[in-house]
């Protein structure tokens, strides 16, 4: 077996499918991207604002490695009050986004060669990030049958001596899908019985349709000191580019390692955002409903949209904000199709493949954008399907 290196891991890592599609689109002229998956709402004035008076105030020094004091006690409270896990301010670390803290809880979880399971279609970076940790990466996949919800039968079976850690993401990059506190339960069973470490990615938290909830892990009994919970102000307050995140673990010994890694690197987030990150929680919320009202409503008129098209099919996701269309019936594999609907209709889409190594009849459509590029984006896709 060869010794794992960071560089010997990064070789082996393809550049990212979307990143192709997205440079190729560049110097085009008339596109629609389906392909961006960032709310296309601008961030609410007063969590600027708090931003804006934070700088006039001078408030432009070093924070705590772990975030804000202020900032740390209010997620505290969201988590204690909305996601009722109960954690606090010191079992909080804030981050430069999501991303930085999914690739802290990975780094700190695992020993090299042990196996993490990866619900599969999976958000692109999981994998990669695994990679680079020295772990095994161990997809299994969730089928469209099943509304792309993680089968517990096939998670236990896909559990051996070296498995140490299980990734969950509900709502669900790329597929929508949304477990429910059934759906965990089943899962937390298995994760007791086998003492394994899970990470639960719930960036997309507030965005769930049809009057469902979103259920946290880390909530049920017996499940608290199993979960690292991943989340970000990204999606639920159209904070993309403000670079915010959040983990929580009640595991003094993870936390520990999570923030020795974010101190001898990013160091903290920038200050005046975790102000602008405190304002969002403890400013209005009607907002956040308003967005994912407005989504709910896309997310309608693409599904309707694609019953017009020939060859092609979508199950209704219930988060998120991404249809994964099933494209098999046309023949073509996911990076053939997205590259010829650019090519031909000038229209983005991310192909399946980007997402694992069972998604390959599927491409993935986002819809952060107005109705009249969701119709016209449509109309390119249907006169697409009728040609090929």
């Amino acid at each position: 077996m060869s010794e794992y290196s960071i560089s010997s891991s990064l070789d082996k890592i393809p550049k990212s499918g979307i990143r192709k599609l997205f440079d190729l689109a560049q110097n085009m002229e008339g596109i629609i991207s389906l392909g961006i998956g960032e709310p296309d709402f601008s961030t609410p004035s007063h969590i600027i604002e708090a931003s804006i008076n934070a700088l006039k105030q001078g408030r432009t020094y070093y924070s705590p490695n772990s975030g804000l004091l202020e900032l740390r006690q209010a997620i505290s409270k969201k988590m204690t009050d909305q996601n009722k896990i109960n954690v606090s301010e010191n079992e909080i670390l804030v981050t430069v986004g999501g991303g930085e803290a999914l690739s802290l809880a990975i780094q700190s979880s695992i020993k090299t060669g042990n196996e993490v399971i990866i619900p599969s279609p999976a958000f692109v970076s999981y994998i990669p990030i695994v990679m680079l940790s020295g772990g095994n990466p161990i997809e299994v996949e969730c089928k469209e049958e099943e509304s792309f919800i993680l089968n517990s039968d096939i998670l236990e079976e896909n559990i051996t001596e070296n498995t140490e850690l299980l990734i969950l993401n509900s709502p669900s990059n790329p597929t929508g899908s949304v477990m429910t506190r059934s759906d965990l339960e089943k899962i937390s069973d298995i994760i007791i019985e086998y003492n394994l470490k899970v990470i639960s990615d719930e960036v997309y938290e507030s965005l769930i349709y049809g009057g469902k909830k979103h259920i946290s892990i880390a909530s049920l009994n017996g499940m608290e000191n199993n979960v690292i919970t991943v989340n970000s102000f990204s999606k639920t307050y159209s904070m993309t580019g403000w670079r915010v995140g959040y983990l929580a673990s009640k595991d003094p010994t993870l936390f520990d390692r999570m923030l020795k890694l974010h101190m001898y690197g990013p160091v903290c987030n920038n200050t005046f955002a975790q102000f602008g990150a405190l304002e969002a929680l403890k400013g209005p919320q009607d907002y956040v409903e308003y967005m994912r009202s407005e989504f709910e409503d896309r997310r309608n008129l693409l599904l309707d949209r694609i019953k017009e098209m020939n060859g092609v099919r979508a199950v209704k996701p219930e988060g998120a904000f991404y249809v994964f269309m099933n494209i098999s019936e046309t023949g073509m594999k996911s990076e053939e199709f997205s590259e010829k609907l650019l090519n031909q209709e000038k229209v983005v889409t991310v192909p399946g493949s980007s997402f694992g190594q069972y998604s390959n009849d599927f491409v993935r459509l986002a819809y952060p954008l107005k109705k009249d590029k969701i119709n016209e984006a449509s109309d390119r896709m249907k006169k697409f399907l009728s040609k090929n």
